[in-house]
């Protein structure tokens, strides 16, 4: 088996050549068709996510190099353990890599992604920067047919991701109508999937901000009804006033300190603000605008297991606008981690083994 791994922190990945896993009990192995490069990635290989001033958190212990990146992996099952049902080998599966303990009281709730002992497949455990990825068992494997297995395989990530958030803005909508408009910051790979998903959500064309022009053009053929550039004089100010005071609800797919104030400071009252990117930073915010605007600021991290049975379901029936992609070797996984790291990746680059 062939993997580029992540060995030091901060250094290139390294090409190892390995035994290719033999299943157990349900365990499975898919040999990998696509995965999907994603800029947690960035922060994984560096072995650190920034939280401002100086802040970080250390992914040494988690991560625990040597490891093998790559969490949106789409592909072949090549071998099935004894006690594995409901799949058989030559089967074609998207892989739901947010596994948790199994055991936990969020992993009895449904929330894996949520589980404090995580075991997700290219973050604690190998994954699909390689030519063959173990899973731990059939349930996370997702029927992709007819999407093509480039497509797919965002799905694990990007699109569920981008999906678990939109759902936490519906509720805006069924109170604000027609009236309430909806802000996506960041048109990379996660922010391109919420953008082509709002309309199928039924909700509205979002407004996206977008500091890239390169960018623009995509986004708005992802379904974006304007992209702004949020550091231009006046963004702010000229937003709240074409929102009639502000949007209903707002959703940073990029996580800087920037970004997050600038979606805080276009909200109305009583809208919600859904922090998901991790590029890092920090910002100030006074508690008294909390209080005075009424306003919610929710979390969201990836998606359930079940959010993502309902969003494959809707993806393999839904004609939604396709995810800008690239397709690059699986030897380009480190050269594909930079150019991501510097902003040079339109929409989401694949390796493909």
């Amino acid at each position: 088996m062939l993997s580029y791994r992540l060995e030091t922190f901060g250094a290139p990945l390294v090409a190892r050549h390995g035994k290719t896993p033999a299943p157990e009990g349900r365990e499975l192995v898919v040999a990998v068709g696509a995965c999907g490069v994603c800029h947690s990635d960035v922060h994984l290989a560096d072995g650190y996510f920034d939280l401002g001033d100086g802040n970080r958190i250390g992914l040494a212990t988690s991560v625990a190099p040597p490891r093998t990146l790559g969490h949106e992996i789409a592909g072949r099952v090549v071998a099935i353990g004894p006690d594995v049902t409901g799949v058989a080998v030559g089967d074609r599966r998207v892989v739901y890599p947010w596994i948790g303990c199994g055991c936990c009281a969020m992993c009895r709730a449904g929330d894996e992604h949520l589980c404090g002992q995580s075991r997700a497949i290219g973050v604690n455990v190998d994954g699909g920067f390689a030519d063959h990825v173990l899973v731990p068992d059939a349930k996370y494997l997702f029927e992709y047919a007819p999407l093509s297995e480039e497509q797919a395989c965002t799905y694990a990530c990007s699109g569920l991701t981008a999906f678990s958030a939109l759902k936490k803005v519906a509720s805006c909508f069924a109170v604000a109508g027609k009236d309430g408009q909806l802000l996506i910051i960041g048109a990379g790979g996660v922010g391109l999937s919420g953008i082509r998903m709002a309309k199928q959500l039924g909700l509205p064309a979002p407004i996206v901000a977008e500091v890239d022009p390169s960018k623009w053009d995509i986004a708005r053929a992802a379904g974006a009804a304007d992209v702004i550039d949020p550091k231009a004089d006046g963004a702010s100010r000229a937003l709240i006033k074409a929102t009639a005071g502000g949007v209903a609800a707002a959703i940073d797919f990029v996580g800087a300190g920037e970004t997050f104030a600038f979606g805080f400071g276009a909200l109305r009252k009583g809208a919600t603000l859904v922090s998901v990117g991790l590029f890092g930073g920090a910002t100030s915010i006074s508690p008294a605008m909390v209080a005075l605007k009424a306003v919610r600021i929710v979390g969201s991290y990836v998606g359930s297991p079940a959010e993502m049975s309902e969003l494959m379901a809707m993806a393999r029936s839904a004609a939604l606008p396709k995810l800008p992609l690239s397709s690059v070797p699986l030897s380009a996984a480190s050269a594909t981690l930079e150019a991501l790291k510097a902003g040079r990746v339109r929409g989401r680059a694949i390796l493909k083994p």
